[in-house]
């Protein structure tokens, strides 16, 4: 795993943060950071900003299987560019995600202010300035 800058790693720590606040308080499912790997159908081990996987899935795998990189996709992800990222790998980072079961993810992009949001089934949306997401 690559090392970033001090603003790029206080940026996912917050995002990390208010993830786990809004599981916290819903209760819905497993929240990680942006040191897990997850093993993808289709082999890939990426490893999202932030990540968010639903309560059933986390509870069918075995103990060992919790303790080592997810042999599952998660059902949400963040990614958040920083200034030394390269676009284009981003989007087709987010693409796997989405072409392996995540159900959700966003693409956050703070020099543009830009959020790409990629859900199942449905096409990418591009929200510029965003004053919030939920």
């Amino acid at each position: 795993m690559r090392l970033v800058g001090a603003l790029t790693s206080n940026r996912n720590a917050n995002l990390t943060a208010q993830l786990g606040v809004w599981n916290r308080d819903e209760s819905l499912g497993i929240t990680f950071g942006s040191s897990v790997g997850f093993i993808l159908p289709n082999g890939a081990v990426p490893s999202p900003d932030a990540s968010w996987l639903r309560r059933d899935k986390w509870d069918c795998l075995t103990q060992e299987q919790k303790e080592r990189f997810l042999p599952v996709c998660p059902d949400f992800v963040v990614e958040l560019r920083s200034d030394t990222d390269c676009l284009k790998r981003l989007q087709n980072k987010m693409q796997e995600y989405r072409d392996n079961g995540t159900r959700l993810g966003w693409l956050i992009d703070l020099e543009t202010q830009q959020v790409e949001i990629y859900r199942s089934g449905r096409d990418d949306e591009v929200l510029q300035s965003p004053a919030s997401l939920s």
